[in-house]
């Protein structure tokens, strides 16, 4: 299993999945094991996938101080691995709460980055998060759904704070395109891929400071692609949208029929939007040295 040291000495592990132009891909949760990503749909046949177990998770080591696990803090395991690959530029994607880190990674190496893929990702990072009244709108979609009635209420508990194991379980369907066998098999394996005492501790009071985040991120001169699931809940697509607007160069994608892993609901469709994304030509930086004076410029944010 190939595997690196973050800077604070934690053994962390990634894996490396299809072939071509290198893809480093962080896994959401927060604190999931990266194998719930799979090969992306499909995405695998066109890039080279590198899929990071943040620490914690899957085969990567637990760090001596659990403080480690705040999103902010693991900025420097996302550019560990970068050195570690050897590119000077990078393209990323993350999934879900991996939004918050790669957001930061970027303000924080702007010159690192040469696409950025936000795939149904948070952006607490910049200030913005889904609502309770997010969660209910994207359920009003799914009336007409078999499991409808008996989800309902287990959903609304889970926004309420107050659900069982058995209410989460009995949600699940809400958090998908489609309730068929590929979702309910994918479903079947989540719980045990997470480590629950660092999904706690991820947004921990001091992971976030938009106002600096989002100045920092005014030097980005990368492509930025948000996808979102046409009935995801976290974030909808109005949701998004608003991360967009405060994202120089990014764009929004809203996939039909999507909910939370939209390259399980139309692999297809999902594929072929981010490949042409990433296939894109990108411009260089103007100047290289330019751009180490902004990558050092932006160094020091968020590490309190």
């Amino acid at each position: 299993m190939p595997a690196f040291f973050a800077p604070d000495g934690t053994e962390l592990a990634f894996h490396v999945v299809g072939a071509g132009k290198p893809l480093l891909c962080l896994p959401g949760g927060p604190m999931r094991a990266s194998s719930y990503l799979g090969d992306l749909g499909g995405l695998s046949r066109q890039r080279q996938l590198i899929l990071l177990d943040l620490r914690g998770t899957g085969d990567s080591g637990t760090p001596t101080d659990p403080a480690g696990y705040r999103c902010d803090r693991q900025v420097a395991d996302v550019e560990a691995l970068r050195h570690h690959l050897g590119l000077d530029r990078v393209d990323v994607l993350a999934h879900s709460a991996a939004g918050d880190l790669a957001l930061l990674h970027a303000a924080r190496h702007p010159a690192r980055i040469r696409t950025l893929t936000l795939v149904t990702a948070r952006a607490r990072a910049l200030g913005i998060d889904y609502t309770h009244e997010h969660r209910m709108e994207a359920a009003a979609l799914r009336t007409a759904e078999p499991w409808f009635d008996s989800a309902h209420e287990a959903y609304r508990a889970i926004w309420a704070g107050t659900a069982t194991d058995a209410q989460w379980e009995a949600a699940t369907p809400f958090f998908y395109g489609r309730w068929d066998a590929t979702a309910q098999a994918h479903a079947a394996g989540e719980a045990a891929q997470t480590n629950d005492e660092a999904g706690e501790s991820y947004a921990a009071s001091g992971a976030f400071d938009p106002p600096a985040t989002r100045a920092a991120l005014a030097a980005l001169s990368a492509p930025v692609l948000l996808l979102a699931g046409e009935l995801d809940s976290g974030p909808r697509p109005h949701v998004a949208a608003a991360a967009a607007r405060l994202l120089p160069g990014a764009e929004l994608s809203v996939q039909p029929g999507a909910g939370h892993y939209p390259w399980l609901d139309d692999p297809v469709h999902f594929t072929r939007t981010v490949g042409a994304f990433l296939d894109r030509p990108v411009r260089p930086p103007a100047a290289a040295d330019a751009g180490e004076r902004v990558d050092e410029a932006a160094e020091g944010l968020g590490q309190a």
